[in-house]
């Protein structure tokens, strides 16, 4: 079993680190982590073809812009995003915030 640090990749890989395939020696799940600085934003989720993720809020909140509209997204909780899906987030705090996005295959 391998440890991974996600904070220090995700500091040297502009604020976001995707551990996946490269890492896992995987195809079946990947996961991704990243901070947001204070009024960063226009980060761009999007599973694309025969994936699916889940978007969580860490420790602090996620302002989120789709199609629809804007919503916020509170710490700790989370959105479901199908493969058909698109959403921007940004970060509308004074502090960083940390995301965690968990993402697979969807078998079809």
């Amino acid at each position: 079993m391998k440890v991974f640090d996600l904070e220090t990749l995700a500091s040297l890989w502009g604020g976001e680190y995707v551990l996946a395939r490269k890492d896992l020696h995987s195809d079946a799940c990947y996961l991704i982590f990243g901070k947001l600085a204070e009024g960063e934003g226009e980060r761009l989720i999007r599973p694309g073809a025969g994936y699916e993720e889940i978007l969580c809020a860490v420790d602090g909140r996620l302002l989120m812009r789709t199609a629809q509209g804007e919503a916020l997204l509170e710490r700790s909780h989370a959105v479901h995003v199908t493969e058909h899906e698109s959403l921007f987030i940004s970060n509308p705090a004074a502090d960083p915030v940390t995301y965690i996005v968990a993402g697979g295959r969807t078998g079809s």
